[in-house]
């Protein structure tokens, strides 16, 4: 659901309605408490303060209950438009509402600094004692919120912004619906969401660690992780090369002037880490593969004969996210992206472009992700010649290529207004985790300006230069995302084509390890990912250890597996089958990795 059709809703309105609720009760415990934002989010709510003292999950039952005071009361939600001076007046004595303020009276400015569409007015919202710095909309009254489907759920912390270089606040967050059973199904899925979270999961299952000494937002791959990249990588270089991609390769440095051809620098230069000048030149690392492409496009003459040229590579990208804004391996800073540009004529555009979205389609159904959202990410006229490349023909031209596109290859999708790249329309993939959580994870940008920019050209059929389009496209995302994805996705449990470890040999006693060695060595023989587990702890032990990890497949040896060549299955799902020939198993186990299946 798009911002905007959000903020039409019952639900948005009683959500942030809510947010005020909570904030003044807030206020009445703790009266020396400086406030700022609190906005309805895709699931509830939150409100940022600067509080006189640290507060607890404990203390939140009675913010909540008081809430429920308040809203018992009935109060109207009055909406009052005033000056910049008269607002200061009002909250002379709150200084993050004061800096609001002066942005919005000075450049129309959002409450992270970014430009407003249009310059704002400056309202306040005011029900029973509080009264807020507020666009709205809420509920009529406070009878609107259900005492029965509300409730706080969390404390974090967060930087005033989004800026680590700002004061670090406390956030409250809270959930709120039109009916109790829908608080119910969503608490229900907030808790298999803690059990799914890829943060702790990641660090159980020995996939990723964050250091302090390496930087936030810079992920370390453990072996384990090493092996699901390495997994997504030949996944995707198996399906490219079907698809008559070609790879490449490019440095992660390059001189300024890149950018500055490419129009990257205008547009990106506050999500790129600042240049290093050595001689005289500055140099970035590099955020985005596209430039260097360009150049190795361009790098001989080409013909129509030689189009469409697809170019891939997972390169490491680095982009400067604030640190109020990173999230385990959603947003970090250091990427390996699944990266592709596809330089093509125009007539063969709509093909090479569907020839994308088919792509997804074939990922999807490997990873059995059903519930998924293509949106077509379009301009506003607003942002011609500032957030988008001033050229308005063009923009309704490649974006109804799109469109007719989408429509001809019947495929869904809906449309959202100044959500573009710079250089072009695009369509965004939206899909949702087993527990409900929204990601956009993969993307399909049509670029008409770039190209031009690096002096792209084609010989065509007629003897003319002609300009490529180019089409950037990533159906896996990053590898940070799409494994953070696929660890809640999975619950950790990965198919056995992708899991770190496929098959762990447990002897029962110390007398089949030779034996529980063996059959290690022939599965990793044949490409499994075996061990045999050596430790001196009891056989329920070590099968506990293996369930912890997670592992698909347990194979128990005894005296009488050894001397019937057999083992005993286990697997991560609880089944168990005694007495399998151990080449049996290793038919099995080989053929559900082949066929990248999803069942034990």
């Amino acid at each position: 659901m798009s911002q905007e059709r959000y903020e039409d809703t019952l639900l948005y309105r009683i959500r942030h309605s809510a947010a005020h609720v909570m904030a003044q009760a807030v206020l009445e415990f703790y009266p020396e408490t400086k406030y700022t934002i609190g906005p309805p989010v895709e699931n509830g709510f939150y409100y940022d303060f600067d509080l006189p003292q640290a507060i607890t999950q404990e203390d939140l039952e009675k913010i909540e209950k008081r809430m429920r005071q308040i809203v018992a009361g009935q109060h109207k939600f009055e909406k009052k438009i005033v000056s910049a001076d008269e607002a200061r007046q009002v909250f002379k004595d709150q200084p993050y509402k004061l800096e609001l303020i002066d942005g919005l009276e000075k450049g129309g400015l959002d409450e992270y600094g970014n430009p407003l569409k249009e310059n704002p007015e400056i309202s306040l919202y005011m029900s029973d004692t509080f009264t807020d710095l507020c666009r709205g909309p809420h509920v009529e009254t406070t009878k609107q919120i259900n005492p029965s489907a509300f409730k706080l759920t969390s404390i974090a912390g967060a930087y005033w912004r989004g800026d680590e270089h700002n004061k670090m606040l406390t956030r409250i967050y809270g959930t709120a619906w039109e009916k109790p059973d829908d608080l119910k199904q969503y608490l229900q899925m907030l808790e298999e969401a803690k059990k799914r979270d890829h943060r702790k999961l990641g660090k159980d299952l020995d996939i990723f660690i964050f250091d302090d000494e390496v930087g936030p937002g810079l992920p370390l791959w453990l072996p384990n992780g090493g092996i699901l990249i390495e997994e997504l990588e030949r996944l995707a270089k198996e399906m490219e090369d079907k698809a008559g991609y070609s790879r490449v390769r490019t440095p992660n440095l390059t001189k300024e002037d890149l950018f500055l051809r490419s129009g990257h620098l205008p547009y990106y230069a506050e999500s790129m880490y600042p240049p290093m000048e050595l001689e005289g030149v500055k140099y970035y690392v590099k955020p985005m593969n596209c430039p260097m492409h360009h150049k190795i496009f361009g790098a001989r003459p080409r013909s129509y004969r030689d189009l469409p040229i697809r170019l891939a590579e997972y390169g490491t990208c680095y982009r400067y996210e604030k640190s109020g804004e990173l999230f385990g391996l959603m947003r970090v800073r250091s990427m390996q992206m699944n990266d592709a540009h596809i330089y093509c004529s125009e007539e063969q555009f709509e093909q090479e472009f569907m020839g994308v979205v088919d792509l997804y389609k074939k990922y999807f159904d490997l990873f059995g992700i059903d519930k998924f959202v293509m949106q077509l990410s379009l301009h506003s006229r607003a942002g011609l010649g500032k957030k988008y490349v001033n050229n308005e023909r063009l923009w309704l031209k490649t974006e109804d290529m799109v469109r007719r596109a989408m429509q001809n290859g019947n495929v869904p999708f809906v449309e959202a207004e100044d959500e573009a790249a710079f250089y072009g329309p695009k369509i965004d993939v939206q899909i949702w985790s087993a527990v409900g959580r929204q990601f956009t994870l993969a993307t399909n940008q049509v670029d008409f300006a770039v190209p031009e920019r690096f002096d792209l050209k084609f010989t065509n059929k007629a003897g003319e230069e002609e300009i490529p389009l180019c089409i950037h496209r990533a159906p896996l995302s990053t590898h940070e995302r799409m494994i953070g994805f696929l660890i809640e996705h999975y619950a950790g449990a990965f198919p056995v084509w992708l899991a770190p470890e496929q098959v762990r040999v447990i002897p029962i006693t110390d007398g089949q390890n030779e034996y529980a060695i063996q059959l290690a060595a022939q599965l990793r023989e044949q490409g499994v990912r075996a061990s045999a587990d050596m430790n001196s702890e009891r056989m329920n032990s070590k099968i506990r250890s293996a369930q912890l990890m997670k592992v698909p497949y347990m194979l128990v040896v005894g005296d009488n597996e050894r001397n019937a060549g057999t083992v005993s299955l286990r697997g991560r799902d609880g089944s168990q089958n005694n007495n399998i020939p151990f080449a049996e198993f290793q038919a099995r186990v080989a053929e559900r990795i082949a066929k990248r299946s999803s069942e034990l």
